[in-house]
C-alpha cells in the first residue's frame, strides 16, 4: 500500500511539474570560436624572399643570427674588400689623418687599367689620410684604396709596400677569426684569391664600426674635400655615397656596397632604430636595384622580429 501511494504521488508531481513547465525558446544555433592556447608564443615573421646568393642579417646587441642565406658559402666580395682597407689604415700605429698623400701616376693608371671606380684623384694633388678615407668609402674610389695602401704598407718599392698592407689585411681577418676570408687585392679587384662569406663580412663590419672615424665616414651621404693642388692651388672634391640606405632607409648607419662582374652586386650595412642595431650583408646579388631591396626586405623581417 505505501508502495502504490509514493508511486502515485511521484507520479502526480511528475505531471504537475510538466503542466507547469513554461514553453522553451527555438534552439540557437552553436557558433565556433576558435581555440587560442593560452600563453603560447607568437608566430615567427616569415622568412624575407631574398634574391641574392648569399645574405646574412645579425641583432649586434644580442648577436642573435635573424636571418641566414649560403651564409657561410665562399663569395667574391668586390668592393666590399675596403671595409677591410679602411680598418688596417685605422688601426695603423701612430696614424695622422691630417698628414698628407702625394697622388701618384701609378694610381691613376690602375684605374684606367682595370675601368675600376674613381675619387677622381689628381696626380700631384696632396690628400690627407681622412680625406682618402672618404674617396675610399663614398665614390668607392680604387685609386684612393692604392694611395692608401701604398702609404701604409712597407718596403722599399711600391709592389712590396702593397704586397705588405695585404698581408696586413689577411692579418686582421685572421685575428677576427674571420676563417672564410681571403684578400688578395686591397680594393676587391684581384683574382679568385678575393672572398669571404656574408658572415664574415658582417662581422668585419661590426668591427669596423666601434672606429669613431669610420662611423663618421660611412655615414656621410656626400662631402667637398679641398685638396693642394700641384702648383700650390686649391682643388674641390666632391664625392657621394655608393651606399642607397642612406637615403632611403631610416636609421641607416651606412657601411659599403660592392660590384663586379664575377661578385655582381653587394651591399654591408648597419641600421639603428631606437635601441635595437642590425648589421647584415647580401652578396651576388642580380643588381643594385635587388641589392637594395633585398638589404631592405632583411632589415624589415629582423626589426619585426
Amino acid at each position: 500500500m505505501l508502495a502504490v501511494t509514493a508511486a502515485a504521488t511521484a507520479s502526480s508531481v511528475l505531471a504537475a511539474g510538466v503542466a507547469a513547465a513554461p514553453a522553451q525558446a527555438a534552439p540557437v544555433p552553436a557558433v565556433a570560436v576558435p581555440a587560442v592556447a593560452v600563453g603560447a608564443p607568437a608566430a615567427a615573421p616569415r622568412a624575407p624572399a631574398v634574391t641574392a646568393r648569399g645574405a646574412f642579417l645579425m641583432n649586434a646587441g644580442s648577436g642573435r643570427t635573424l636571418y641566414a642565406k649560403a651564409a657561410d658559402s665562399r663569395l667574391p666580395t668586390g668592393s666590399t674588400t675596403k671595409i677591410m682597407t679602411a680598418k688596417v689604415v685605422l688601426e695603423s700605429k701612430g696614424l695622422d689623418l691630417d698628414s698628407k698623400v702625394v697622388v701618384q701616376k701609378a694610381y691613376s693608371d690602375h684605374i684606367v687599367k682595370n675601368t675600376a671606380s674613381s675619387a677622381r684623384l689628381i696626380v700631384g694633388d696632396r690628400v690627407t689620410v681622412r680625406q682618402l678615407l672618404y674617396g675610399l668609402m663614398l665614390p668607392s674610389g680604387c685609386d684612393a684604396a692604392y694611395a692608401l695602401a701604398d702609404t701604409f704598407g712597407t718596403g722599399k718599392t711600391r709592389e712590396a709596400r702593397v704586397k705588405s698592407f695585404i698581408g696586413r689585411m689577411n692579418a686582421s681577418a685572421r685575428s677576427l677569426g674571420l676563417k672564410n676570408t681571403h684578400f688578395d687585392s686591397f680594393d676587391g679587384l684581384g683574382g679568385n684569391g678575393n672572398y669571404s662569406t656574408p658572415r664574415d663580412l658582417t662581422r668585419l663590419a661590426v668591427s669596423a664600426m666601434k672606429n669613431t672615424t669610420f662611423r663618421a665616414v660611412v655615414a656621410t651621404r656626400s662631402t667637398t674635400q679641398r685638396t693642394v693642388t700641384k702648383s700650390g692651388g686649391r682643388r674641390d672634391m666632391k664625392w657621394t655615397n655608393t651606399n642607397p640606405l642612406l637615403a632611403s632607409y631610416r636609421g641607416t648607419l651606412g657601411i659599403k656596397t660592392g660590384s663586379g662582374p664575377s661578385a655582381k652586386y653587394c651591399l654591408v650595412f648597419a641600421v639603428r632604430r631606437g635601441s635595437t642595431t642590425l648589421y647584415g650583408t647580401v652578396l651576388a646579388a642580380s643588381s643594385d636595384v635587388n641589392r637594395a631591396k633585398d638589404a631592405g626586405r632583411l632589415l624589415d623581417h629582423g626589426f619585426k622580429g
